[in-house]
């Protein structure tokens, strides 16, 4: 069997780990193992490379993926579809799809519409994917920006400074919320739960009232500045919306430090962690579960089993159906941001 990897979406820590796991375990049943270069793009434009054994050594620590990856649309590219079917019939039986909701979302139409023999891996630093627990590289983007905010404490109270500290998290809290409870944030500002500006300068507020002459701030790069009178604005970059239809999304930190320096008078600093949240080697935790991920897709391939995703419950690796996990996101449910909230102020 020609068995096809690919990684979709943005990069993040853990994928080398996948592609290994995939690639090992199917050499093992000696079947073939091609990775799709720059994810859908690949398969659209027909470039393709082989894996083999001397191709995954010494991956598992690395970050970003060997075989590249985009946010390639193949359903919004004229004959997009059709020629990413040719090229997988002219070379593949089988396809393991690593991504987010977007990749994953292509992965499903196309087993659901053309039967396209494929299974998916999720994978997103947001942790936003219905019907698994965790992905991997969530682990990874908390503890850079948990170690990030411990670094900012020590500027912070050094110069009597409110922090803000933005990180990612484009529709969920996720990031922002562990983080922040992890690296003892003042104020957690995410799109699930719209604290208002009036509220967020009235908790630092207090704090400061209470000797505490420093805060930190961290703010999901998706929140939406939202105000007393029920205005809310989201703040996105000039940028052109990708194939998926997103707008790029950035600048809110330095909007929301804008208005607390302005309503409270204290001097208000931003940091943006950015694209280093993607970056760099993945955690332990991140790369048990990226190999645990990629061996139960070898083994739903080799038996036949597609249109399904493999997915963390509990301490258990399972499947589900590829439509049931892009169907909704999974956001930060109330009981997870009164954790983080208990420490406001």
């Amino acid at each position: 069997m020609r068995v096809g990897v690919l990684t979709g979406g943005g990069d993040c820590p853990g994928l080398n780990a996948v592609i290994r796991a995939v690639t090992r375990r199917s050499l093992d049943r000696d079947h073939e193992v091609i990775g799709v270069v720059e994810g859908w793009r690949g398969l659209v434009e027909n470039r393709l490379r082989s894996l083999g054994r001397r191709e995954i050594s010494g991956i598992l620590p690395r970050g970003g993926t060997i075989i590249a990856t985009s946010r390639t649309n193949p359903y919004t590219l004229e004959g997009g579809v059709e020629r990413a079917l040719r090229t997988f019939g002219d070379n593949l039986d089988a396809l393991v799809a690593i991504g987010g909701e977007d990749t994953l979302g292509v992965a499903s139409r196309l087993n659901l519409e053309h039967s396209l023999p494929v299974v998916g891996v999720p994978k997103t630093i947001d942790n936003d994917l219905s019907g698994t627990d965790y992905t991997f590289g969530f682990d990874t983007a908390v503890a850079i920006c948990t170690e990030a905010i411990d670094r900012l404490h020590t500027t912070a109270e050094s110069h009597n400074r409110v922090m803000v500290v933005e990180v990612m998290g484009r529709h969920t809290g996720w990031i922002a919320v562990m983080s922040g409870i992890a690296g003892g944030a003042d104020v957690v500002l995410i799109p699930e739960q719209p604290l208002t500006v009036e509220d967020t300068c009235a908790e630092i507020q207090k704090r400061h009232r209470r000797g505490k002459d420093f805060s930190i701030v961290v703010v999901s790069e998706g929140y939406k500045l939202t105000y007393a009178s029920g205005e809310q604005l989201e703040v996105t970059q000039a940028a052109p919306r990708d194939q998926f239809g997103h707008v790029r999304l950035g600048g809110v930190g330095e909007s929301l430090a804008q208005e607390i320096e302005s309503r409270t008078g204290f001097e208000t600093r931003v940091t943006v962690l950015g694209h280093v949240q993607r970056g760099g080697t993945p955690t332990a935790r991140d790369r048990v579960l990226a190999t645990r991920f990629g061996l139960a897709a070898a083994d739903l391939v080799h038996e036949g089993r597609f249109g399904r995703m493999v997915a963390l419950r509990g301490d258990d690796i399972v499947d589900i159906a590829l439509e049931q996990a892009v169907a909704e996101l999974k956001r930060v449910p109330p009981g997870w941001y009164e954790v983080a909230k208990a420490f406001f102020g």
